[in-house]
């Protein structure tokens, strides 16, 4: 079984920065894309950012220039710095790890960004 465990939301004003990171354990193979996805309530889940295996990121385009995805892929895990948060970004983080060719969602983390 695959476990995907996130960390690092949390409330901040708007114009600062948090860092949100998912760790995965279990019998992993191999983690191909891992990706970071938001939902605000009422509504579906959307990407904010990806990244492959070889490193290729995508981005939302409200996120382009301020967040950041990497991954170490040693300890399993995804980091998204955000900066420049806005009241908009607000929402349940989400990530999503392709693992041993099958998706693995984390339980979510909030980030709160206020005005």
């Amino acid at each position: 079984q695959v476990q995907l465990v996130e960390s690092g939301g949390g409330l901040v004003q708007a114009g600062g920065s948090l860092r949100v990171s998912c760790a995965a354990s279990g019998s992993i193979f191999s983690i191909n894309a891992m990706g970071w996805y938001r939902q605000v309530a009422g509504n579906q889940r959307e990407l904010v950012a990806r990244i492959t295996s070889g490193g290729t990121t995508t981005y939302a385009e409200s996120v382009k220039g301020r967040f950041t995805i990497s991954r170490d892929n040693a300890k399993n895990t995804v980091y998204l710095q955000m900066n420049s948060l806005k009241p908009e970004d607000t929402g349940v983080y989400y990530c999503r790890f392709t693992v041993n060719g099958r998706l693995y969602w984390g339980q979510g983390t909030q980030v709160t960004v206020s005005s």
